[in-house]
């Protein structure tokens, strides 16, 4: 990414005062998984039901890393209400959200599902779901979905399968301000044309806005050292030009977008006429910061 040019593209806007910095919080693959369900694997897919915990299902899991198939753990575990659907990862905690992002998504957001039970063993995790209720007698433990500030905006923004209809106000908003043009701080920008929406960006960003939502930071460079450009490239997309725009605790769509134009170096990420795509996500904080943080990307895609 040629960005060393332009340093405006790398802003961030804080719609709170003051910056807290929060010492990682740790996470597993059940909680990725909430993470996922919640924000439609960053908005490219429905939002989808949270899961419950399952003990049998742990002990599925268990059996399976012990090296069973998953039906023969199923079976010798006593757990027989359906087959169930395994993922194995293999990572760090802090980046599990973002592997099974990229590699699980089908998976974990599969709407008939309604259990999950997980065995953790070093940098492994194996993640057992079936989509059936359990057993009479087998108690189950409600999965937490991602914390939500308090407030019916709040709620409204984070409401299941609002994730698609969010993404497409975002860019009536910002298509609708680069039509007309705008005055970004000292500088105007003429009328610039429309940008389409990128699910692969969308999903880059979801991520992002996960991983600081639950790690509790606010930087455009994550907690690994890659910045967004090295994130979109991680993905495959092929990007001649990215910009970045961050905002913590704005609770709705709009609130945020206006945020970005009132801001001038996000006002001109916005109208910089080169950019032809973009992805918008956000995530519910889950440490002691539990408002919304946002992430909207802007790109170039190479010809």
């Amino acid at each position: 990414m040629h960005r060393g040019l332009r340093t405006r593209l790398w802003g961030a806007v804080l719609l709170v005062i003051g910056v807290v910095t929060a010492a990682a919080a740790r996470s597993d693959a059940v909680s990725a998984v909430a993470v996922l369900r919640a924000g439609g694997c960053g908005g490219i897919l429905p939002a989808a039901p949270p899961l419950h915990r399952n003990g049998l299902l742990d002990q599925v899991a268990a059996q399976w890393a012990g090296g069973q198939s998953l039906a023969a753990a199923a079976e010798a575990s006593g757990y027989r209400a359906a087959v169930p659907a395994g993922v194995h990862l293999r990572a760090e905690e802090a980046a599990l959200l973002q592997v099974m992002r990229r590699s699980a998504c089908t998976t974990v957001m599969t709407r008939d599902l309604r259990e999950v039970g997980l065995y953790r063993s070093g940098l492994d995790s194996w993640l057992v779901i079936a989509p059936t209720a359990p057993q009479r007698g087998v108690a189950r433990v409600p999965v937490a979905a991602p914390s939500v500030p308090s407030g019916s905006t709040a709620r409204a923004a984070i409401e299941p399968d609002a994730a698609p209809a969010l993404a497409a106000r975002a860019l009536q908003l910002i298509n609708d301000v680069r039509s007309r043009g705008a005055r970004c701080g000292e500088h105007s920008f003429a009328p610039a044309p429309p940008v389409t929406l990128s699910g692969t960006l969308a999903g880059v960003a979801f991520g992002h806005a996960a991983d600081m939502a639950e790690h509790g930071y606010f930087e455009h460079e994550d907690l690994a050292g890659q910045s967004p450009a090295d994130r979109v490239r991680a993905v495959g997309y092929r990007e001649k030009l990215v910009g970045e725009n961050i905002a913590y605790g704005p609770q709705t769509v709009e609130e945020v977008v206006q945020g970005w134009l009132d801001s001038p170096d996000h006002c001109e990420n916005i109208m910089d006429p080169r950019f032809a795509e973009m992805g918008i996500g956000y995530a519910a904080g889950r440490t002691s910061r539990r408002g919304l943080y946002w992430v909207q990307l802007l790109a170039e895609p190479r010809a």
